[in-house]
């Protein structure tokens, strides 16, 4: 007797067994959700170290996938330069010869700045980084924006601790697995620095907008405190960030307000150090006279 040309799907021992897998699966997963739904309320500091563990394990396949993007940018820089040799052979002696001239001037401002330090007695109480790291990868696109940095507890990397590239400030640690940390950036919508322009030392705090970009906003409202082309630098006030470190650059105007882009691109720096969080030095009190 030939079998029949349509087949009840119930007959289908793969089909059966593919039907119960997914019911296996389904509830398994809500299980492990409840179970860390009930973790996250009862005991945080244990969902702590289980999202560190996950920041560890999520670190092998971003830095995989750093790689593939790595070489691809380098394919395309590649083939970009060997099409536009000799325009850029002839632009890079230009500009060599115009840094030429630059390093000299920077080094007579050096001996200079050095000499008058000894005059003075300066001393500058600069931090050291702690270590510097692999970043292995970031979000390009979202309102939250995070980095994943190749050291984590192991190496002393703690949370609230600074991240900078050789370009300027890429954020602060905001998680850390034993060998991997999620570092905050500054595009992300959660970040707010306290900055200064170099132009005019008019403070201002830089508040990140989740699209790439930052908002610099005058501490003093009126007036039109910013220019484009305006260099932005940690100011140090509240903690946190050390003074100085080169923050973005301001790309538009509107009054008291203006748009920032950052110096440091975490999707195209390799690596950056880690700095302890800056605790502003307390002023010795003033001598008393005596009597």
């Amino acid at each position: 007797m030939a079998a029949p040309r349509h087949r009840r799907r119930g007959f289908s021992r793969r089909v059966q067994y593919g039907l119960f897998a997914g019911y296996v699966v389904a509830i398994v997963g809500i299980l492990i959700g409840a179970a860390l739904l009930l973790v996250a309320r009862l005991d945080p500091r244990a969902f702590g170290t289980l999202r560190g563990v996950v920041v560890d394990a999520g670190a092998i396949f971003t830095g995989a996938g750093r790689v593939g993007v790595d070489a691809a940018h380098d394919l395309g820089d590649g083939i970009a330069a060997y099409l536009d040799a000799a325009n850029q052979n002839r632009a890079l002696k230009e500009e060599l010869a115009r840094e030429r001239r630059r390093v000299i001037a920077a080094r007579a401002v050096a001996l200079e700045n050095a000499r008058l330090k000894k005059l003075v007695r300066l001393t500058e109480h600069l931090p050291a980084p702690i270590l510097s790291a692999r970043l292995i990868g970031s979000t390009p696109t979202g309102q939250r924006r995070f980095a994943t940095l190749a050291a984590g507890t192991a190496e002393g990397v703690r949370p609230g601790m600074t991240v900078r590239s050789p370009e300027g400030l890429v954020g602060r640690v905001y998680e850390s697995g034993l060998f991997a940390s999620r570092v905050l950036l500054l595009t992300d919508g959660e970040t707010t620095v306290p900055i200064k322009i170099v132009r005019s030392g008019q403070a201002a705090l830089a508040t990140g907008q989740g699209d790439g970009t930052m908002e610099v906003r005058a501490l003093i409202a009126g007036g039109r405190p910013f220019r484009r082309g305006d260099l932005a630098v940690t100011s140090g006030t509240g903690g946190v960030y050390s003074p100085n470190m080169p923050v973005a650059v301001v790309t538009a105007v509107n009054g008291d307000r203006a748009t920032a882009r950052p110096l440091a691109d975490p999707g195209r720096a390799d690596f950056a150090a880690v700095y302890p969080i800056f605790q502003a030095p307390v002023a010795d009190p003033p001598a008393q006279p005596k009597p």
